[in-house]
């Protein structure tokens, strides 16, 4: 496995060891021991979870404000735009972004520390998204920066207008976010 750094320190992206010929392919898409040696972080793994979503459907940017989550995502059907955002105020990239595209094809993988919001918008017709967190989801914690807030200046590849859920129409702009210390 590679491991790439972002713009963002600690946001990484993995590129896998992937062994293939005419039948198929195989790679190892997550090992402890392997993970640890790479980035030099021991972390549990405690909830994995599996989305699929349609085309231009916009998740996001999502993050918890007390069990504050780290996440391991992937794409393994599909094409999506991957961005994280740095949530920690005393950080010197304090509300910058990083965007990944993260798809079956490439098979690359992004770590995403605790303190950091996140989302991603489909752009191939679905997209099966899975990620492994290192706490659970706690709804009553769980907050939503507005994917769109100006002052982000992400620049989300849209043909139309994204579809979201009525929580993520209600993400707040960073300057009104609940942000970590």
């Amino acid at each position: 496995m590679k491991v790439v750094e972002t713009s963002l320190p600690g946001v990484l992206i993995l590129e896998p060891r992937v062994f293939g010929d005419d039948r198929g392919f195989f790679y190892e898409s997550f090992n402890a021991r392997t993970f640890a040696e790479l980035t030099g972080l021991d972390v549990n793994f405690v909830q994995d979870n599996h989305s699929k979503s349609a085309r231009n459907v916009l998740r996001g940017l999502h993050y918890q404000i007390q069990q504050s989550q780290g996440k391991l995502v992937r794409v393994i059907a599909g094409e999506v735009f991957d961005v994280v955002v740095d949530m920690r105020k005393s950080s010197p990239t304090f509300g910058k972004s990083e965007a990944v595209i993260l798809s079956g094809e490439n098979k690359r993988q992004l770590w995403i520390p605790a303190g950091f919001a996140h989302g991603f918008l489909v752009t191939s017709d679905s997209a099966e998204f899975l990620y492994k967190t290192t706490d659970y989801w706690a709804p009553e914690h769980e907050r939503c920066l507005l994917w769109n807030d100006p002052v982000l200046d992400i620049n989300w590849p849209l043909q139309d207008a994204p579809l979201l859920s009525g929580k993520d129409q209600l993400g707040k702009p960073l300057a009104d976010a609940e942000v970590f210390a």
